[in-house]
């Protein structure tokens, strides 16, 4: 959910690999028959979606977003297409139970962009940005749930060195554990220019100089904690592929490998024959559910990234449906 905007939110917000994810989209979103329906699981902004409802006329679009700052912008923006909308306050990983309510599906296509969006990033009071002191909260959904700091200041010091070594990949999670631990002894930490300073000091200076800002890889697991990502991101992708109908498609992009590696998982799983081996003939239901669309995961490329960095570390990987009992 990577956006570029510059000025007021999504006064320029540009989604990454539009025009990619609009072209692996289209054959499932310009079928003949109903109306086809796309489910938009991180609606965000509402950038793929508007120029998607654009696109194909008679599309029916199912928007979620956990933030409800997001669907509020976001209906601002696709009003034009209101009578084929429905935006629905909602973690991704409830995307089987909101169809259900909405009486559609099986659908025809699917979509995830991941990550936090600009609208997050650039809320100072939010504390997704290292970059600008705020409260260290970092809730998607700012009504529910525990902010950064209640991780920071509760978590006991191993637990806390295991979000931060599988979440951020930090090679130093013991260490900035250890002196999170020490400095909640004597203050609580509520701010995130506070965190930023003891990362500082709790990072060797030989890694600051080489391996890029001492925080980002601290606030990146601290968020995925906080909003339980992974976690969602774990139910999701079932529920998306077991949505789909024959002939539609899912598109995902990812942002850092912990989520690429499970997209990966999950759609080789799905997209390899479940016959043993050693039979000659393959069973009957169980071939393939899933054709791959794109070999490995794509990249954006140097004009995008040029245009809007956020794009620089996008992994897109998509699929379309060929079986399974969906129809």
């Amino acid at each position: 959910m990577q956006d570029h905007e510059d000025g007021p939110a999504g006064a320029r917000h540009v989604p990454v690999l539009l025009d990619r994810v609009a072209e692996l989209l289209a054959p499932a979103l310009s079928r003949p028959g109903p109306p086809p329906v796309l489910v938009d699981a991180t609606l965000g902004l509402g950038g793929h979606a508007a120029a998607l409802l654009a696109a194909h006329p008679r599309l029916v679009l199912v928007g979620l977003d956990r933030d409800p700052d997001a669907l509020a912008m976001a209906g601002r923006r696709l009003v034009a297409f209101a009578d084929r909308t429905h935006l629905v306050h909602a973690v991704y990983d409830r995307i089987a139970d909101v169809l259900a309510d909405l009486g559609l599906g099986p659908v025809d296509g699917v979509l995830f962009d991941l990550g936090v969006s600009s609208l997050q990033l650039d809320a100072d009071e939010r504390g997704f940005s290292y970059s600008r002191d705020a409260d260290l909260d970092m809730r998607m959904d700012p009504s529910t749930g525990p902010t950064a700091a209640d991780v920071l200041n509760t978590y006991p010091v191993p637990q806390l060195a295991r979000v931060l070594r599988e979440y951020g990949e930090e090679r130093f999670a013991l260490r900035i554990a250890q002196a999170v631990g020490r400095r909640r002894a004597t203050a609580p930490l509520t701010r995130s220019a506070e965190l930023v300073e003891l990362l500082y000091s709790a990072v060797p200076a030989a890694s600051r100089r080489t391996g890029g800002h001492p925080a980002k890889r601290t606030f990146q697991a601290l968020r995925i904690e906080v909003n339980a990502e992974l976690e969602a991101l774990r139910g999701a992708l079932p529920a998306a592929l077991d949505s789909l109908a024959v002939g539609g498609r899912l598109v995902v992009l990812s942002y850092h490998s912990l989520e690429d590696r499970m997209v990966k998982r999950e759609l080789a799983a799905r997209s390899g024959s479940r016959t043993p081996v050693d039979l000659p003939v393959e069973l009957p239901g169980h071939g393939p559910e899933l054709r791959l669309l794109v070999r490995g995961s794509e990249q954006a490329g140097e004009d995008e990234i040029a245009d809007n960095p956020r794009a620089a570390s996008v992994r897109l990987r998509a699929v379309e449906r060929i079986g399974g009992t969906a129809a």
